[in-house]
């Protein structure tokens, strides 16, 4: 090895454009270490062909990738390493686009109201239900596999099969956490549950219902028909103490972008100043809804789960 093309770190840091902090760092992850190591004074030196590779990591830090990040484009063919980033900066504009939705949805300023809240009396029904774990993604998918299995399941009964769809958010649904999610449909009659498809028993009660407009019930939009229904309930001195519930009729085609779409609600809310029955009310949550076509949707709530 040519001495002459030793630097020391203070050298090649000012080459390479790296603070001594950031030497020490990248030698520690392995990411750039020292050729030679003096053993008995621990003096560092760095080689000269090394210089591009220590530009290289420091802009890649300028892009905030984690070191471990790096690690792993280190080693690719330039061309490879060209077709990661790209493929990073798509996956980070896409967050940013949620991000600035969310935003957008948090703008209560000139927002006309979705509709008008009010109480309906919800009658004792029975449900099939599917109940599984999903994240935002798996969402829709999830929904309109159990809506379809549920529906084939009473028809094979001899039942219509042709109720609405109730969607029930028991947690949190969002890109970090699977909160369970409840497809269910009403009916009459009799039928076994199978597989993991199974019948429970709603118990009447009174819900408070917010129609959404077809154009409007998509995600972010339809965070302010929860909105809405929110700053009601609270007007009302209503408390939620159940689980929100999106209601999308099951045998309506052809709405326009001005009729109700679906309803949203809240599940069980009681009146604050008094010991009335509780009702049921929706909370907000981070969910993307999308409109299934040819179908309408609800926001709603009410005096007990379901």
């Amino acid at each position: 090895m040519n001495d002459a093309d030793l630097l020391l770190p203070g050298e090649f840091g000012a080459a390479a454009r790296l603070s001594p902090k950031a030497l020490r760092l990248y030698a520690a992850q392995g990411l750039l270490v020292p050729v030679y190591i003096d053993p008995s004074t621990g003096y560092r030196r760095y080689h000269r062909d090394q210089i591009p590779l220590g530009r290289l990591i420091g802009r890649l830090r300028m892009l905030d990738l984690p070191l471990a990040r790096i690690a792993a484009l280190l080693p690719l063919d330039p061309q490879a390493r060209q077709a990661e980033l790209r493929a990073w900066v798509a996956a980070q504009e896409i967050e940013l686009q949620h991000r600035r939705e969310l935003v957008e949805a948090l703008d209560c300023s000139d927002r006309a109201a979705a509709g008008t809240p009010t109480l309906r009396a919800r009658p004792q029904r029975k449900l099939l239900c599917r109940e599984q774990r999903v994240h935002i993604g798996e969402l829709d998918a999830f929904m309109a596999d159990a809506q379809e299995r549920i529906r084939a399941r009473l028809r094979a009964v001899g039942l219509p099969g042709d109720g609405p769809t109730l969607v029930h958010f028991h947690g949190f649904v969002t890109r970090d956490s699977d909160g369970p999610v409840e497809v269910a449909v009403p009916f009459t009659g009799s039928v076994d549950p199978v597989d993991d498809l199974r019948v429970r028993l709603s118990p009447a009660g009174t819900d408070a219902v917010l129609p959404v407009a077809k154009a409007d019930a998509d995600f972010p939009k339809i965070l302010h028909a929860y909105n809405a229904l929110e700053a009601w309930i609270d007007a009302h001195r209503l408390v939620c103490v159940a689980s929100p519930v999106e209601i999308w009729p099951g045998t309506l085609t052809g709405a326009s972008s001005t009729q109700s779409h679906c309803w949203v609600g809240p599940a069980n809310v009681r009146v604050r100043t008094t010991t009335s029955k509780p009702l049921r009310c929706c909370a907000t949550r981070s969910r993307r809804a999308r409109s299934w076509p040819g179908r309408w949707k609800t926001v709603c709530c009410g005096t007990s789960p379901g």
